[in-house]
């Protein structure tokens, strides 16, 4: 029998290949067949909470349309479960891939540069009775800016690149779904993420990466911070700044949703972590001993009993916005002398 987490994933392909040749008529129509009308819709900073489908078509997708006039999405992942809570299970498919076409005008104030460029996406879709009633997505928007040449961040730790999808190549093709191999690689996590949480009780040997991780595994991290190969990378590109320069991070307001789609493992939340910047060494902020919450929204691939892979986003805009410092501003003012880089003539030429 058909389990309903293939359905729901058969229910947002539509929407997938409308975006893959993407027009604004053939997008739109999707997304009003798929969401109900009074869906929440939470992106990532500057779009924060969107007012339902309509205001991420309108606000979202037209702007980056009209940025990038043959937009492509690319999904490596697509993946779909249901997440234990206190409250009972809510059902989600979360999705993996990137938005590219060529740069042809500017987006959030980012200059066009002509070229092809690529924007990486974890976007999760709540569903209830067959209708997406919840969107939770970040959007790798500093990896536009690196591309663009305007980046206005500390440098990353770790290696900039377009982030691969799944090693085995198989994010689009999974098996049908089972419960006790999706249970499995949850818990897997799981047991990881409370074996970092003894990183404050007994220091790093506390945390046993290797019990948890493959030897070789790769750490996909955003646009600032950047990928770590092995426990090595991982560690000293991003575990050792986070913790040295937020050591209470825990668990924030939002409500954490984790679901498994046989070796695959997602979580979502809105937001999902709560610490203090106090301490130095995280995307070379200062500290300020100011409270911040974190948008991280996470996939894994587990293999042979290990994580092999794990892609990460976090909404690093929102951070630093919850420290007074407008990235966005500083970004235009970095290109107001020439707003659209130095071939804005070629953008705004007319043919003849």
């Amino acid at each position: 029998m058909t389990s309903k987490h293939s359905i729901n994933k058969d229910l947002i392909h539509p929407l997938r290949k409308a975006m893959y040749d993407f027009t604004l008529e053939g997008v739109r129509a999707e997304i009003k067949a798929l969401f109900a009308p009074d869906a929440a819709i939470h992106l990532a900073h500057p779009f924060e909470t969107l007012a339902g489908p309509e205001g991420l078509i309108e606000q979202a997708l037209m702007p980056l349309y009209n940025a990038f006039p043959d937009l492509e999405r690319r999904d490596y992942l697509v993946m779909a479960g249901a997440a234990m809570t206190d409250d009972g299970n809510s059902d989600w498919v979360g999705c993996c891939g990137y938005y590219t076409g060529t740069f042809m005008a500017p987006f959030l104030d980012i200059p066009p540069t002509g070229h092809q460029a690529s924007m990486r996406f974890h976007e999760f879709y709540r569903f209830e009775d067959g209708k997406v009633v919840e969107m939770q997505a970040l959007w790798d928007i500093p990896e536009v800016m690196m591309q663009a040449g305007v980046w206005p961040m500390s440098p990353s730790m770790g290696r900039e690149w377009l982030v691969p999808g799944p090693a085995t190549a198989d994010g689009l093709f999974l098996p049908a779904w089972h419960q006790d191999t999706a249970d499995a690689s949850v818990q897997l996590v799981l047991d990881m993420l409370k074996g970092l949480g003894k990183f404050a009780e007994s220091g790093a040997a506390a945390m046993q990466l290797d019990r948890y991780w493959h030897p070789h595994f790769s750490w996909y991290g955003p646009s600032g911070i950047g990928t770590g190969r092995g426990i090595s990378g991982f560690r000293n590109w991003h575990q050792i700044p986070f913790l040295a320069g937020m050591p209470d991070r825990g668990s924030g307001p939002g409500k954490r949703y984790f679901f498994g789609d046989n070796d695959y493992v997602a979580v979502t939340a809105w937001p999902g972590m709560a610490m203090t910047v106090s301490g130095d060494g995280f995307l070379g902020i200062v500290p300020a001993d100011k409270k911040i919450t974190m948008r991280s929204l996470d996939f894994w691939r587990c293999e042979n009993g290990l994580i092999r892979e794990n892609w990460v986003l976090v909404d690093l805009l929102h951070v630093y916005n919850q420290l007074g410092v407008d990235v966005l501003a500083r970004m235009r003012a970095m290109t107001s002398a020439n707003p659209y880089g130095p071939n804005r003539q070629f953008f705004e030429a007319k043919p003849s």
